[in-house]
């Protein structure tokens, strides 16, 4: 990276705390990820804004405070084991590899953009993030396992029952909720006896997210 693009980086950041941004590992971890790396070439010149930026196969890579608002309200720990479902450009991705990821799976219906994403990861990041095509709600898609943190990139008119099994004890899944005054953060805890508490957050602007995998794109 050059030391332009460095103090662009700092001004990226720098404007994201002005829009509310404060969690510091969220905000440390977007500094060291260029957006731009991950935006569609004719697109870079907007990767530091706060927009939403099309990507192929008409999907979106969401706006910065929405990425960091989801991350945010993850809380990623170190060593964790994550699950991401909607790859996207990748972004995400790395962001979470930032804030100390052991593993991720990370499920994309489209190759196109799974081949996309895995492009722009770094190498080293490619050991730590296995990216697969497939239909991230699909039940059997996780396989056995179980995770410390599910991120849904997507909003959906209910979070499928199945997810919640996934998730190890002390685990956290965040995705968004489609509401009649638009969709909003949910959050889901497993305790550590089991039980899975849901509860709504702020409001987002986020795609939905389509079911199935796609056999075309």
């Amino acid at each position: 990276m050059t030391m332009e693009g460095s103090v662009e980086d700092a001004a990226f950041v720098m404007a994201l705390r002005g829009l509310g941004v404060r969690d510091t590992d969220t905000l440390r971890a977007m500094e060291r990820v260029p957006r731009a790396r991950f935006a569609p070439r004719e697109h870079r010149d907007l990767a530091r804004r706060d927009v939403a930026l099309p990507l192929a196969c008409g999907q979106t890579m969401s706006a910065p405070t929405v990425v960091a608002a989801m991350l945010t309200a993850l809380k990623v720990k170190p060593g964790a084991r994550i699950l991401e479902i909607g790859t996207g450009s990748g972004y995400v991705t790395a962001l979470l590899i930032r804030l100390g990821a052991a593993s991720i799976l990370s499920v994309e219906r489209y190759a196109t953009l799974a081949e996309d994403a895995v492009s722009a990861l770094d190498p080293e990041d490619r050991v730590i993030a296995r990216v697969e095509v497939g239909d991230g709600l699909d039940p059997d898609v996780a396989g056995e396992g179980a995770f410390d943190r599910i991120l849904v990139n997507g909003t959906l008119p209910a979070m499928p029952a199945h997810l919640d099994s996934l998730l190890a004890p002390g685990g956290r899944l965040v995705g968004a909720l489609a509401q009649s005054g638009g969709a909003r953060l949910v959050l889901a805890d497993r305790g550590g006896e089991g039980a899975v508490v849901k509860n709504l957050g702020v409001q987002l602007r986020l795609a939905p997210l389509t079911p199935g995998r796609a056999f075309v794109l």
